[in-house]
């Protein structure tokens, strides 16, 4: 589990391609601090396991699904990736909970600057628009952003100078891709609301009254 608040941005140094599969090689520092080979650290909002280690780098493997889901395949040497090392329980929350898992590829369709701030719209697959909500949080490259507007099939965030020079998507452009992963809350209560187990006969008490008047 991670909280979006990304701790620095390493450098891609090697990409081994397997079949269907990618080795990353990480030069970094900070997320190295009390590491160990089997610890994971979000890379670009994905969760990895480090299975090398190194005083300046981390080795980690990607499988298929992450390939297909992920910008990782798009990686060159050299680019810099957004990092972070998974909280343990005395960790500060000053994102929210990311899980690592990323939901696809979202596509920059839009940069506009907006007084000190630019304002990034992106486009996702439309089935991931119902769980984006105005002024919700949503994770792009790891970073945890708050959507500030959004339509049909793109949401809008905003970042700040400071967050432009901290996290790749200020270096970003049009037409780049980007990791989106979404709140987590939002699709266990979509998986509430529509799961029905074989026996059940009858519809589900799981209904939106129900979760307003238990506190969800």
């Amino acid at each position: 589990m991670f909280t979006g608040l990304v701790e620095e941005m390493g450098e891609v140094l090697a990409i081994e391609n397997g079949e269907k599969s990618l080795k990353i090689k990480i030069k970094c520092k900070k997320v190295l601090e009390k590491s160990k080979i089997g610890d994971s650290i979000a890379t670009n909002g994905t969760c990895l396991t480090a299975t090398e280690l190194g005083e300046d780098f981390f080795t980690a493997d990607c499988m298929y699904e992450t390939v297909k889901r992920t910008n990782l395949k798009r990686l060159n040497i050299g680019d810099r990736v957004n990092l972070e090392k998974s909280i343990t329980l005395s960790t500060p929350l000053g994102g929210h909970l990311v899980t690592g898992d990323v939901d696809c590829e979202g596509t920059i369709v839009s940069i506009t600057q907006e007084g000190i701030a630019k304002i990034y719209e992106i486009e996702v697959d439309r089935k991931y628009m119902k769980y984006v909500v105005e002024k919700g949080r949503v994770t792009l490259d790891g970073a945890s952003l708050t959507v500030m507007r959004m339509t049909d099939k793109t949401f809008s965030v905003s970042l700040i100078p400071h967050t432009q020079e901290m996290v790749t998507l200020g270096k970003k452009n049009i037409g780049d891709f980007i990791n989106v992963e979404t709140d987590l809350i939002g699709k266990y209560v979509e998986r509430l609301l529509n799961f029905s187990a074989p026996e059940e006969k009858k519809e589900s008490k799981i209904t939106m009254e129900f979760l307003l008047e238990n506190g969800f």
